[in-house]
């Protein structure tokens, strides 16, 4: 679908509803790329949905996720599952791809910790993510699962996404970069500039 560029902003809405169930988990979410920030998150698991937050208020995109999963057996179905369909409703809304910046980069410090992220909406899928978390925890969330996310997020977007921690100490603020990072990152490449004519591709598509 053209997304054609009037005062900066798409005429048709860059917004997409995703719903997904399993005998796992029960998830829908939807997602609009040119919100305030908005969010409204509950996934039964405190500690993502803050995070979901984060990334929602940086990165400038209304969300609204409504989760429920098997959390009694393990956090990983839903957490995974989260990502999918942030990953699906991602891809729906981008579109064509057309005007779009398509790069999008983001340095986050927070306090001691400082992050990275960088991706290309680029129709190839890639994760590189260099943040040491392993059996570690904050809560009863165990952080093994924020690559999990990121990774379902970015295959299922179509993204080639590099996480990095460049250092840092705090748990909380290391995964909580992450996201704000991963945000504004998205909030870049996703940003329409009236001088790019359809895709900002040497091979004419994405």
């Amino acid at each position: 679908m053209s997304r054609p560029i009037r005062g900066g902003q798409p005429e048709v809405p860059r917004q997409a509803r995703i719903e997904r169930k399993t005998r796992e988990t029960e998830v829908l979410l939807q997602l609009n790329l040119d919100g305030s920030g908005a969010a409204k998150v509950e996934t039964t698991i405190p500690f993502l949905n803050h995070m979901l937050e984060a990334w929602a208020k940086h990165g400038l995109m209304d969300l609204t996720v409504d989760a429920r999963g098997d959390t009694e057996v393990d956090l990983h179905h839903t957490v995974e599952d989260v990502g999918i369909c942030l990953g699906k409703a991602f891809k729906e809304a981008v579109g064509d791809k057309k005007g779009i910046v398509r790069f999008g980069v983001a340095s986050v410090p927070m306090d001691e910790a400082l992050v990275s992220a960088s991706l290309d909406i680029s129709g190839r899928p890639f994760l590189v993510f260099n943040v040491p978390l392993m059996r570690t925890r904050v809560a009863n969330f165990d952080l093994d699962l924020l690559k999990d996310f990121f990774r379902a997020f970015a295959f299922n977007s179509e993204v080639t996404l590099h996480v990095n921690l460049h250092y840092g100490e705090n748990l909380h603020h290391i995964s909580e970069a992450v996201f704000k990072a991963a945000g504004r990152a998205l909030a870049e490449a996703t940003r329409l500039n009236p001088r790019i004519e359809g895709v900002l591709s040497t091979k004419g598509n994405l």
